[in-house]
């Protein structure tokens, strides 16, 4: 069928994990595929700036950025992404072509002392999300909050050396790399609402790849899509991003659709909540109208970006 795909990466334990399973359902598929897929590390701008805040590197994408434009050049036929580090507004000459079956979306809590989680004591607690922090004061109000970047083993190392008490982490990645053993409390869905996309896969190709798109819908999950593209509407129509700190979740069950989300202001002192459920076929629909729900709570509390 092909004469060789590659697929492009990020070097973490955990991209490399994806991109393996990525390469196994198109093996899957075609077991003369084996031999004919290569994986292709190539370094973003968030791996190559660890010791800096997400919101000193400027910009967007800086998790996906290089590894597009090698897609976008040819360099590369297929990219794997973590779809919550997706831009909102895709590059319309790409196209996420699968969205593998969502992982555990939770969020979770890793702590060197299990007992602390119930302690009235100050916890430190590290995380890269705004929208994690936010929302975790809500459930541990005596929590203090730090930012941590590194990938999953370097920041649990840290809790280990002491240097935080626990941080929050997505419970897909634990998962992924056999690592549940670390997590000391699971967030529900309705305690910690999860990025728009958490624990979805997201492979994607040209536009114009018509041999490559048709191959990879093979290996797509028809819910996933349905619900992480519910979850993209939303963010589109509030002009959010992964800086947003904004939890959107969708789920389909006998077929309906539903969809939460919590939004915080600028100044992180508030926070809006609105859902909307439906059919799943109008999942844009529904993304829209809570997006705009939500642009209308917060008022001037929320600037949309431009």
């Amino acid at each position: 069928m092909y004469k060789k795909i590659i697929i492009g990466t990020r070097g973490s334990k955990l991209s490399l994990a994806y991109a393996g399973r990525v390469k196994n359902l198109l093996v899957g598929l075609d077991q003369s595929l084996k031999n004919q897929i290569e994986i292709k590390i190539i370094k973003t701008t968030g791996d190559l700036n660890v010791d800096k805040k997400i919101s000193e590197l400027g910009g967007k994408n800086y998790f996906c950025k290089e590894i597009e434009d090698q897609l976008q050049n040819k360099k590369i036929d297929v990219a794997v992404h973590s779809l919550k580090d997706m831009e909102t507004f895709e590059n319309k000459k790409l196209v996420v072509a699968a969205y593998l079956k969502r992982n555990d979306p939770r969020d979770i809590l890793v702590m060197k002392d299990k007992t602390s989680i119930s302690s009235s004591e100050n916890c430190l607690i590290g995380s890269s999300s705004k929208r994690r922090e936010l929302q975790m004061k809500l459930v541990f109000k005596n929590f203090v909050t730090k930012q941590i970047r590194g990938n999953i083993d370097t920041r649990i190392e840290k809790v280990n050396e002491g240097k935080f008490d626990g941080v929050m982490l997505a419970a897909a990645g634990l998962k992924t790399l056999n690592l549940e053993s670390y997590i000391s409390r699971y967030f529900s869905i309705n305690e910690i609402i999860p990025a728009a996309g958490q624990g979805v896969i997201a492979v994607q190709c040209r536009s114009d790849e018509k041999e490559i798109k048709k191959t990879l819908s093979k290996i797509s999950d028809d819910d996933t899509k349905i619900c992480a593209s519910c979850e993209k509407e939303l963010l589109k129509t509030i002009r959010g991003d992964c800086h947003t700190a904004v939890g959107a979740y969708a789920e389909i069950k006998s077929n309906k659709l539903r969809l939460i989300a919590k939004l915080f202001s600028d100044d992180e002192k508030r926070y809006f909540y609105s859902e909307a459920s439906g059919a799943a076929s109008e999942y844009n629909e529904i993304g829209k109208k809570v997006g705009l729900e939500l642009l209308e709570k917060s008022g001037d509390s929320y600037k949309k970006k431009s």
